[in-house]
């Protein structure tokens, strides 16, 4: 064999070994089926390209036991509060951030007073035509609610639309009648609650 023979025989060695390199390098898809048509998302695990679907969220609760018939009697009574209150929280949720959403489209002081009033005037109307008549404990489920959904206290939410002062004065009226515009939401401690609204549907 000449030079030149072995020259070209280890160049061809060459390309082929650099050839199976690449080769083992790509990542490997699986093979489409015959009904494969849709586009997923894909990880690559070594080399290898493994399809997968974002789940929703599935919440398994195991039946509930109580000690008592008056335990059963008390959550079932806090399942019809809670119930009763948490679509005013999901509406307090909303109509906030629609307001935020319409503060931030205007510089103007005018306009973002407006605006306020718009969204106090709202809430006062749904508090003469429904909210005022729950009771003392619905309202304390409801200010915690709130902060559950809108991530701040009734009173947070309160001072700043409306001002300290305003804040304050609300605050002493709701004393009297046994609420706290400042109730926060703790999960862990707030189970029932929780547990509640995780199974009543609120969020299919």
């Amino acid at each position: 064999m000449n030079f030149k023979g072995l020259f070209f025989l280890c160049f061809v060695m060459i390309l082929s070994f650099s050839l199976k390199a690449q080769e083992s390098n790509a990542p490997i898809f699986p093979k489409k089926g015959q009904n494969d048509t849709l586009r997923v998302a894909s990880t690559n695990d070594n080399g290898t390209m493994i399809p997968w679907i974002l789940l929703n969220e599935v919440t398994i609760t195991a039946a509930r036991l109580f000690k008592s018939p008056a335990e059963q009697v008390a959550y079932n009574r806090l399942r019809y509060n809670v119930l009763k209150v948490m679509p005013y929280a999901l509406f307090a949720k909303r109509r906030y951030e629609q307001l935020e959403q319409d503060l931030m489209t205007t510089t103007e002081k005018r306009k973002q007073k407006e605006l306020v009033k718009q969204c106090d005037k709202e809430i006062k109307e749904m508090f003469n035509r429904e909210i005022k008549e729950l009771t003392i404990t619905q309202g304390q489920i409801l200010t915690k609610l709130i902060d559950r959904e809108v991530g701040r206290t009734t009173y947070d939410i309160v001072k700043q639309t409306k001002g300290g002062f305003a804040a304050f004065s609300y605050q002493v009226v709701a004393r009297v009648v046994g609420h706290n515009l400042k109730s926060t939401y703790d999960p862990s401690q707030d189970r029932d609650i929780e547990s509640i609204i995780r199974s009543s549907g609120f969020y299919q």
